[in-house]
């Protein structure tokens, strides 16, 4: 936990909310929400946002399969600053067909990048990878049992050359990319 802070008062806050969910059908949601309010009134072009009201409220839930394939993808503006902001949705179904892994910030560049999409949709898609990779069991391992796990690696916990790495997967131990 932080220490006590110094004397402040709220002026923004960014809630980020992601959540997986297994389906009957065998497929996977991952779901990410993110909402802004400030604590005063806030001016944007022609409308003023009342202390609290939601400027951003948005959503996304991609449905994956087994390998991480975006099989669905919808989007939901429930608050948005500019009336042109929803535009931006019907160029989201171009990561149809996309794999979540290795590229999947550049795949997102790549189709909504710049005025292409909105900066907060792709925050959302940017760490929706990180829910999914913890909701599905098995996401993060190579079906070769002679490659490592996909985290081992990218973390100082999971540092090949150290001790949990060697704890926990002995046989990945020093192991050399």
């Amino acid at each position: 936990m932080l220490s006590d802070p110094k004397p402040r008062k709220p002026l923004h806050k960014r809630e980020v909310t992601f959540n997986g969910y297994s389906r009957k059908d065998g497929l996977w949601d991952i779901e990410g929400h993110l909402k802004d309010t400030k604590s005063h009134p806030f001016v944007t072009g022609s409308r003023t946002w009342a202390p609290g009201e939601a400027i951003h409220d948005m959503w996304v839930r991609v449905t994956v399969d087994d390998e991480l394939t975006i099989k669905d993808i919808e989007v939901a503006m429930d608050s948005h600053p500019h009336p042109e902001c929803p535009l931006v949705i019907p160029p989201m179904d171009a990561l149809i067909g996309a794999r979540i892994g290795k590229g999947w910030r550049k795949t997102i560049e790549t189709h909504l990048g710049g005025i292409k999409g909105c900066t907060h949709l792709r925050e959302l898609l940017n760490n929706i990878a990180t829910a999914a990779y913890q909701s599905i069991p098995g996401a993060l391992f190579d079906p070769d049992e002679n490659k490592p796990p996909l985290y081992l690696g990218n973390c100082k916990s999971w540092d090949f050359d150290g001790p949990v790495v060697m704890r926990v997967y002995p046989q990945f131990y020093q192991w050399k990319k």
